[in-house]
């Protein structure tokens, strides 16, 4: 059992596990650099944010001000962001996260905690194992949740990295709108990755604020320490992103030689699995025809896989858009309640 350590919410030294599409090489840890000079653009920019935060959302605006004086600039969180990503086919992508280390430790996890596990999962439909695996990928069950100042990564990426300023202007907004009895820490004490997410679950601030729950009912959102806090704010963002009780994610495809060629624009599931069917795409399982579905592509250790993805599918790509990461969670997920289930 890994234990609950009742401390403050400060990263584990390791790096967070992060699973992207575009894998991003990024290298925690970096000590602080004193800010650069702050610049009049750069200082009107706080200005305004902080205006706004007053104007829009009750705030003091010379409060804000003070606790981005705070903030210290870090380079290490530009170059983490700006470093070109490298794509990984799923031949190599896959055994990063389905693998027997993983299996292993998600089954042990699954067992010493079953019965919180399983009370969220009859509570709201998502399976145990789907918890399970999401926190062993992000954060190895709490032991990489990130070393940076989460203060520190969104100032510096919301006055110092125009390519996606207003997103993470946003989330410093959020992170400011999070202070209060159910989330009470000083911000400048957060940590977290170099994007600024948090906790076991990697939560952005907007995600805390929308998703988290109290799960132990102590009327605070911890998701650093309190496992059902952890496992109740996974299971919710799920639901809240049309999470399926039941439903399957994801089925291996038998192709017709004369399938129609298709070429989905997203992850959607837009087509009736009849309509699948009838262009030569088929699976062993007895569906609903009408069930919404697409069909995924991808190079495999064998060569070419095709799989029929549904909604459920699309529930897990929106914790991580790559359709990469959501099919190896579904994978590790089914090996990791096999091995829970066969292990006495």
């Amino acid at each position: 059992m890994l234990p609950l350590a009742r401390t403050a919410p400060r990263g584990d030294s390791g790096h967070p596990m992060r699973a992207f599409w575009l894998l991003y090489i990024c290298i925690l840890g970096v000590p602080a650099l004193a800010s650069p000079p702050a610049d009049d653009a750069v200082a009107a920019a706080e200005r305004q944010f902080a205006e706004a935060l007053a104007r829009d959302d009750g705030l003091d605006a010379a409060e804000v001000l003070a606790v981005l004086a705070k903030a210290r600039y870090q380079q290490g969180v530009i170059d983490a962001i700006s470093r070109p990503a490298e794509a990984k086919p799923w031949k190599d992508y896959r055994p990063l996260f389905v693998n027997e280390r993983r299996i292993a430790d998600g089954a042990a996890f699954h067992r010493e905690h079953a019965a919180l596990l399983e009370r969220v999962a009859a509570e709201t439909g998502v399976p145990a194992e789907l918890i399970v695996t999401i926190l062993g990928i992000e954060t190895n069950y709490g032991r990489n949740t990130g070393r940076y100042r989460v203060l520190d990564a969104l100032t510096t990426l919301a006055f110092h990295y125009p390519p996606r300023a207003e997103f993470f202007r946003n989330e410093l907004r959020e992170l400011f709108l999070l202070r209060g009895p159910r989330f009470p820490y000083a911000l400048e004490e957060l940590t977290g990755s170099y994007a600024g997410a948090m906790g076991w679950t990697q939560f952005m601030p907007s995600s805390i604020r929308k998703f988290a729950r109290d799960g132990d009912g102590d009327g605070r959102i911890d998701l650093w320490n309190s496992l059902p806090d952890i496992a109740y704010s996974v299971a919710n963002y799920f639901v809240a992103h049309g999470w399926e009780k039941g439903g399957p994610i994801a089925l291996p495809a038998s192709v017709a030689a004369n399938a129609r060629r298709i070429d989905p624009a997203g992850l959607t599931p837009v087509y009736p699995l009849q309509q699948l069917n009838e262009w030569g795409y088929t699976t062993r399982e007895h569906l609903d025809p009408m069930t919404p579905a697409t069909l995924l592509e991808l190079d495999g250790s064998d060569g070419r896989e095709v799989w029929i993805t549904f909604e459920n599918f699309y529930a897990i790509s929106r914790y991580n858009r790559s359709p990469l990461y959501s099919l190896a969670v579904c994978q590790l997920s089914q090996a990791i309640a096999a091995a829970a289930a066969a292990t006495p």
